[in-house]
């Protein structure tokens, strides 16, 4: 493993281009929740006293893995490790991109062991893994939207982390700042449509941002679709896209609409049992790079 050492000082016609593109078949990363439950409470999604259905967890969980193979996505697992009933969220595992895998570093002791569980898959699956000295939650709060890393920052990861973004893979990186604790992974209020990029190839939650941030997202993505709360609060915006297909929460009703008014094909899924954890689609999915 390469040891990266954390210095803090260190219809538009974006619509018609989206119309006539070919998606390319993405390859990810998911984990079966055999082991889900919430024992803890480490974000305002999270209720201990109320009791979950691993079963009903395993049955959504499974009608995302079918939908994601039905789109052509080529699915791989990593075997779910007792005792973290949190490693169903593989976005959080890490970050993957030109064959390198970024380590995460969890905020909190409860998924501490998630790191290494995903690096050591990382190293055994052929990726050159740079161990995060950093305190970061992966793909949860880095999103890459064409060469740029967009990276959340607020609640879990570190702006230090965003520095060892730039150090390992030499391309831009964006920080942006969370402001709603309902919204403490960049990936729950901020969603890649288009990997390709371009200005309609996002969509966000403005009131999940500062106003730095804010006028970054306006700046880089005029055309972004803005999200309703509604839609935002059932993590309609934790979603997952091949740059026309898009999976998502089954109850984000607007959010649906407002894919399929600009070209996109939705396709809700329902992860109800899973969001009493705080995660939906895009929490199950680490995109590998």
């Amino acid at each position: 493993m390469t040891l990266i050492e954390c210095n803090p000082e260190s219809l538009s016609e974006a619509d018609l281009s989206l119309a006539d593109s070919t998606p390319t078949a993405p390859r990810v990363l998911m984990c079966r929740p055999e082991h889900f439950t919430v024992s803890y409470r480490i974000n305002p999604w999270m209720y201990p006293q109320q009791p979950t259905d691993t079963a009903l967890a395993l049955r959504q969980w499974q009608e995302l893995y079918r939908t994601y193979q039905g789109l052509g996505f080529q699915v791989e697992l990593i075997d779910p490790e007792p005792g973290l009933p949190d490693m169903v969220y593989a976005a959080n595992g890490g970050f993957t991109l030109d064959g390198v895998a970024y380590t995460a570093r969890f905020r909190h002791a409860e998924r501490a062991p998630e790191g290494p569980a995903y690096g050591r898959w990382f190293a055994d699956h052929g990726f050159r893994v740079a161990e995060a000295a950093c305190v970061n939650e992966g793909e949860g709060d880095f999103m890459l939207v064409g060469d740029t890393i967009y990276a959340g920052t607020g609640f879990r990861s570190d702006d230090a982390s965003h520095d060892e973004l730039r150090s390992i893979f030499d391309r831009e990186v964006v920080t942006l700042r969370l402001v709603d604790p309902r919204f403490y992974h960049l990936d729950t209020a901020f969603a890649v449509l288009d990997p390709a990029g371009g200005p309609a190839s996002v969509a966000y939650l403005p009131s999940a941002f500062d106003e730095a941030s804010l006028a970054i997202l306006r700046k880089r993505f005029p055309d972004a679709i803005l999200a309703t709360q509604a839609d935002a609060e059932v993590l309609g915006l934790n979603s997952f896209s091949d740059g026309r297909n898009v999976v998502i929460a089954s109850r984000a009703e607007t959010f649906a609409r407002d894919l399929t008014d600009r070209g996109f094909q939705p396709h809700g899924v329902d992860l109800s049992e899973l969001l009493r954890g705080g995660g939906g689609v895009k929490c199950c999915t680490l995109v590998l790079r």
